[in-house]
């Protein structure tokens, strides 16, 4: 017998490229208003840096989600389009509401940087620090094993009601992503909230802890380089 070739999923075509556009958008728009990896909000507004987010944590995340977004639509049967994309949505609006919470500590830290550069060093050191101890703390697996295996959780998803269902999916995977990748956006802050190398290397981070099956050993490891770099500055 042929055997078929393996055909990758429509559900991940369709993410990478939204996450392809969204890294287009991003890298376009600092390239425009010449926005390099400088500290602080580099003269946004809140609404401005908000959106910039948005497309930032859609460029970094929605890679992996895939494995959820696979797991979720094996349960949906009727009006795929409509219902994966509320799915999705809720899952952004988690993370773009988190650039408000962003833009208050880019703008201190970049004050700090202006006004005392020993001291901001310091507080990066110890973001670095921050950092790696969360990712070797308890909660940090839990919520990493809500990404990593989310079939046990399809269930209590399923019992959601009404029209809103798929937002409240996507709002709640959106808590639990939130919960294990919060320290790591923290690192944006100390290497410029638009360096798109730290970008691009903490969406691998990202992706690595999700997807592969070494993904919480790495984790830790890690967790452990962290603590090693923020006392070696």
């Amino acid at each position: 017998a042929t055997l078929a070739p393996r055909r990758l999923p429509t559900t991940s075509l369709v993410l990478a490229g939204a996450a392809v556009l969204a890294w287009v958008l991003t890298i376009g728009w600092i390239r425009v208003e010449d926005m390099g990896a400088m500290p602080g909000t580099m003269g946004m507004g809140l609404l401005s840096f908000t959106v910039m987010w948005g497309l930032m944590m859609a460029a970094m995340m929605l890679p992996s989600v895939a494995p959820f977004v696979q797991s979720y639509q094996a349960t949906v049967v009727d009006d795929r389009v409509t219902r994966l994309s509320g799915l999705a949505l809720g899952y952004l609006a988690v993370w773009t509401a988190v650039g408000v919470v962003a833009y208050v500590v880019a703008d201190w830290f970049g004050q700090l940087a202006a006004d005392s550069a020993g001291l901001a060093q310091g507080v990066a050191a110890g973001t670095f620090a921050v950092v790696g101890v969360f990712q070797l703390t308890p909660l940090k697996y839990r919520c990493l094993s809500h990404c990593r295996s989310p079939l046990g959780h399809l269930m209590h998803y399923l019992g959601f009601q009404g029209r809103s269902r798929d937002l409240r999916a996507g709002a709640s995977h959106g808590w639990f992503c939130l919960g294990c990748c919060w320290a790591l956006m923290l690192l944006m802050i100390a290497f410029g909230v638009m360096n798109v190398g730290a970008m691009v290397g903490l969406a691998a981070v990202i992706a690595v802890e999700k997807v592969w099956r070494h993904g919480e050993t790495f984790a830790r490891g890690f967790g452990v380089a962290c603590i090693g770099f923020g006392i070696l500055v």
